[in-house]
């Protein structure tokens, strides 16, 4: 997207808010996770604040490994993402819509498939954001004892995106001509078979759908340590990182885009956003005020198994003291390991203690937070702009509906008088939205043959 003063905003949906312990809280539906009316409302909310896209996260498992933990978890009963999202596509007219699906267990035809529908029922406003599983439950769901490698999980991804967007290419723009009077449903030149063997994959194709609207549907990426960068800058379209230090932030952003314009990619044509968990209050006071009290619902057991699970299981928090300071370096984990550098980097520049972290992880989980009034909060937002660590943010409020209204009632208004983001859509898809190009047909630029 040409950087023209405005910022893009997607909001990170959630069950009941981004706080782990959000659902105790009076104002929150407890049930939000499996009510579509629910997801529907804070749809039309950020639809109504002209926000770019709402984004739907995923796991393929139950992420709890106790007892303790899981009975006090409120993340366990949620829709996915891409039914989700498909109600969604009938409740709303122009926000985008951000599908998280795995590479490591899922199939690309399956995927292609339901991520070109999406794009079908929306008009042109699904994204796909591509992840490769970094949660070990995952792993015996599909039959494995333990995830695949973390360098392997994305010489996978690499091979399975490049054989989704194939098979989206595999029906040329208007292959379908469905003249009645000729009998003809098809133009077979118009057909293109995939063919593909690879390391990890092999598809015939071609897809039984038409090409996406967007050509491909927008490819989103999470990557940040080495592997998941170099991945990015290949593939990412919209990069959501989580990076609470500014000059982190600004380093980030300049190597994702240097790596990115060597690979032959345009600038613009990759969108970096960070999280912001924004707490709101018409005085600091007030927003301390609601951080503490979100923070008394949080049991112990389970700040402990969050802060755990982020930093990659690699450390026993219950045998440690939780009143000692956090070391600077802890074992590599095959998991995610972007998030466990966050959260040591921002342990090592607080001085935080074991106790101070797990709470911090429970509110943010290593994402900017920023708690305050909308002034200062806007503020934290137009220097990561301004300052080129930031094409725009993914929001996370602490609790939904509440954190999410207050954002776009104190916030968004704050951000338009200061002429950083815009007051409503200007394009027909995302694609339009995001100032990102629709995607030349792979087999048109080779001259492929068509037909079966």
């Amino acid at each position: 997207m040409p950087r023209n003063g405005e910022m893009t905003l997607g909001l990170y949906l959630v069950q009941t808010g981004y706080h782990e312990s959000a659902w105790r809280d009076p104002s929150v539906p407890a049930n939000g996770g499996v009510d579509v009316d629910h997801y529907g409302h804070l749809a039309e909310l950020a639809e109504g604040a002209a926000f770019h896209f709402v984004f739907f996260a995923d796991t393929l498992s139950v992420v709890e490994r106790d007892n303790a933990s899981l009975a006090r978890a409120g993340r366990n009963d949620g829709f996915e993402p891409i039914t989700l999202l498909s109600a969604l596509s009938s409740r709303t007219r122009n926000i985008g819509l951000v599908a998280t699906a795995s590479t490591t267990y899922h199939q690309p035809y399956h995927l292609a498939r339901m991520l070109a529908s999406l794009d079908h029922l929306s008009r042109g406003r699904a994204a796909w954001n591509v992840v490769t599983s970094g949660f070990e439950a995952e792993a015996p769901n599909f039959g494995d004892k333990e995830l695949p490698h973390h360098d392997k999980r994305y010489a996978r991804a690499r091979e399975f995106v490049d054989v989704v967007k194939g098979l989206w290419d595999s029906w040329e723009d208007g292959a379908f001509i469905r003249d009645k009077p000729s009998g003809i449903f098809v133009d077979t030149t118009k057909v293109h078979l995939l063919n593909h063997r690879g390391s990890f994959l092999s598809v015939r194709g071609p897809l039984n759908i038409a090409r996406p609207p967007q050509g491909h549907p927008v490819l989103v990426q999470a990557g940040a340590s080495d592997a998941g960068i170099a991945f990015a800058s290949e593939v990412g379209e919209v990069v959501f990182t989580a990076e609470p230090c500014l000059e982190n932030g600004k380093r980030y952003y300049t190597s994702l885009k240097d790596k990115a314009h060597a690979l032959g990619r345009e600038e613009n044509q990759i969108l970096i956003m960070p999280g912001i968990v924004p707490i709101v209050g018409r005085t600091k006071q007030e927003a301390s005020e609601k951080l503490e009290r979100l923070q008394s619902y949080s049991h112990i057991d389970v700040q402990i198994e969050t802060a755990e699970r982020w930093l990659g299981f690699v450390v026993d928090l219950r045998s440690v003291d939780l009143d000692s300071f956090v070391p600077e370096a802890l074992p590599e984990t095959n998991l995610i390991r972007s998030r466990q550098k966050v959260l040591l980097d921002l342990a090592a520049r607080q001085k935080l203690t074991w106790r101070e972290l797990i709470r911090l992880v429970s509110a943010s989980k290593g994402h900017l937070m920023v708690v305050g009034t909308p002034d200062e909060i806007a503020n934290a937002m137009v220097d990561a702009f301004d300052q080129r660590a930031a094409d725009g943010f993914n929001v996370l409020p602490p609790t939904v509906p509440g954190g999410l209204k207050d954002f776009v009632e104190l916030v968004v208004p704050e951000l338009r008088r200061r002429a950083k983001f815009r007051a409503g859509y200007s394009g027909q898809t995302l694609r339009e939205n995001l100032g990102l190009k629709r995607p030349l047909n792979r087999f048109i630029q080779t001259g492929a043959s068509t037909g079966l």
